[in-house]
């Protein structure tokens, strides 16, 4: 058979079966079901879908998973504060995000003690830990606890 503009076809999806639609169809009586059994009755088939529900999620990657509800501390040393700032500063949040210390989403601060300081400095924060607490007081500085309430207010 030649090929000419008259024989030509378009490119159509596959027709899908017609199922259930008597006998005449081809398809009728049990529409390609079968005779009994769980799978031939109608929504027989959703629930088998279930079994390897928990074989298919141990397949999901973990990265996809879970985010916590609360609000994360977003860990900030003394050493970082005697390396970025001048002694008698006032030290908040948007200070240290301008001196790249926090990322400008977090919430919540907490002041951890590793490292020495000897400058004095007045710090604002959401929490202190004891040996960062003790070592700003021995430096001569200060610690003021903000209210995480307060703060996510101010931001809307």
């Amino acid at each position: 058979m030649n090929l000419s503009l008259s024989n030509l076809t378009t490119a159509k999806e596959k027709t899908r079966k017609r199922r259930g639609r008597g006998d005449g169809s081809g398809r009728g009586t049990y529409s390609t079901r079968g005779m009994k059994g769980q799978r031939s009755r109608s929504g027989g088939k959703s629930g088998l879908k279930r079994r390897g529900l928990k074989q298919y999620l141990q397949q999901i990657p973990k990265s996809r998973g879970f985010k916590s509800i609360h609000l994360s501390n977003m860990v900030v040393n003394i050493s970082d504060l005697e390396k970025n700032f001048e002694t008698g500063e006032v030290i908040n949040l948007s200070k240290m995000h301008k001196a790249g210390l926090i990322k400008i989403n977090q919430k919540r601060v907490k002041v951890l003690g590793s490292g020495k300081i000897k400058k004095k400095l007045t710090v604002q924060a959401h929490s202190f830990s004891k040996s960062a607490m003790e070592a700003i007081k021995k430096a001569g500085g200060s610690i003021e606890i903000i209210n995480p309430i307060e703060t996510s207010k101010k931001e809307k």
